[in-house]
C-alpha cells in the first residue's frame, strides 16, 4: 500500500473545505490512507463494532497496517448486548486490536450501575444515561489519549441529521473528525463485509441493523430507518456524542 507522500500535517492549518473537495466520492480506503500518512500519532479510532465501524477497522488493519496501529476506542457503557461484547473479543483477536475501553469511573457492573444512579436511568433521564455512559467517557478518552484527530463509522444515509456531514470536520475541542464512509450507504457497507469475509454482530441478521445497548435497542420493521430502534419512543436521533 502506497500512502500520500505529503510532509505530516499541522492539525491547525488544515484546509477542511479543500479536503472535503478533494475526497469526496473516494474511496475510505483512500481517505484513511491519507489520514494514517498525514495526520500525526494521536489518531484514534471510535467503534461501537457495529458493521460500519468494523469496515474502518478491517481497513486500518488488514489493508493499511500501519506501523504504529491506529487506537480503537470503545465505550463500555456496561448495557452491551452479549452478542456485542463477544464481538468485541473476536475482533482483538482476528486484528490484534490495539483497544482502549472507556466507562463509567468506579462502576463495572450492570448492577453496580443500578445501585450508582437507580434502576433504568434511560426511562427515568435518558439524557443523563447518555452522558453518564458515553459522552463523559468518549471525551476522557479522547483527552487521556491526547487525540488530535478520531475517526467515525458515521453514513450520511442512516439519518436526516446526518444527510450533509462532511467527511471533515472540527468537533467541539476542534480535533479533526474523520467519517470515512460519510459517502457510503448500507448496501455499500454489507458488500464490502462479503467481499472481505468480516466478522460482524449476529444481531445484524435479526433485525437489528444499528446496534446499542441492550435495554433501548429494539428491533426495526421492514421500511423504517435503519436508526429506529435506537432509543424508540423518546425522539432522540443522536446519543450526543456527536453533537
Amino acid at each position: 500500500m502506497v500512502y500520500y507522500l505529503e510532509t505530516p500535517v499541522q492539525i491547525d492549518n488544515l484546509d477542511l473545505d479543500e479536503l472535503n473537495q478533494r475526497f469526496e466520492g473516494a474511496h475510505p480506503r483512500e481517505i484513511l490512507a491519507w489520514c494514517v500518512a498525514n495526520i500525526p500519532t494521536k489518531f484514534v479510532q471510535t467503534s461501537a463494532f457495529n458493521v460500519d465501524d468494523l469496515v474502518i477497522t478491517d481497513i486500518l488493519y488488514r489493508s493499511l497496517k500501519p506501523k504504529k496501529p491506529v487506537p480503537v476506542m470503545f465505550l463500555d457503557t456496561l448495557h452491551h448486548f452479549p452478542q456485542t461484547r463477544e464481538l468485541v473479543e473476536k475482533a482483538i483477536k482476528l486484528y490484534n486490536l490495539d483497544l482502549r475501553t472507556y466507562k463509567v469511573p468506579d462502576v463495572d457492573t450492570r448492577e453496580a450501575f443500578a445501585g450508582a444512579y437507580g434502576d433504568a436511568l434511560w426511562d427515568r433521564d435518558i439524557q443523563k444515561f447518555h452522558y453518564v455512559t458515553k459522552i463523559e467517557p468518549l471525551q476522557r478518552g479522547l483527552a487521556e489519549l491526547e487525540a488530535v484527530a478520531w475517526i467515525t463509522g458515521r453514513r450520511r444515509d442512516q439519518a436526516v441529521t446526518r444527510a450533509n456531514m462532511p467527511i471533515f470536520e472540527h468537533d467541539i475541542k476542534h480535533r479533526i473528525k474523520v467519517n470515512p464512509i460519510a459517502a457510503w450507504t448500507r448496501k455499500e457497507s454489507w458488500a464490502y463485509a462479503a467481499e472481505h469475509k468480516m466478522i460482524y454482530n449476529p444481531l445484524h441478521d435479526q433485525g437489528y441493523p444499528s446496534i446499542g445497548d441492550e435495554p433501548i435497542t429494539t428491533k426495526v420493521a421492514p421500511g423504517e430507518d435503519e436508526r429506529a430502534g435506537r432509543w424508540r419512543g423518546t425522539g432522540k436521533t443522536e446519543c450526543g456524542i456527536h453533537i
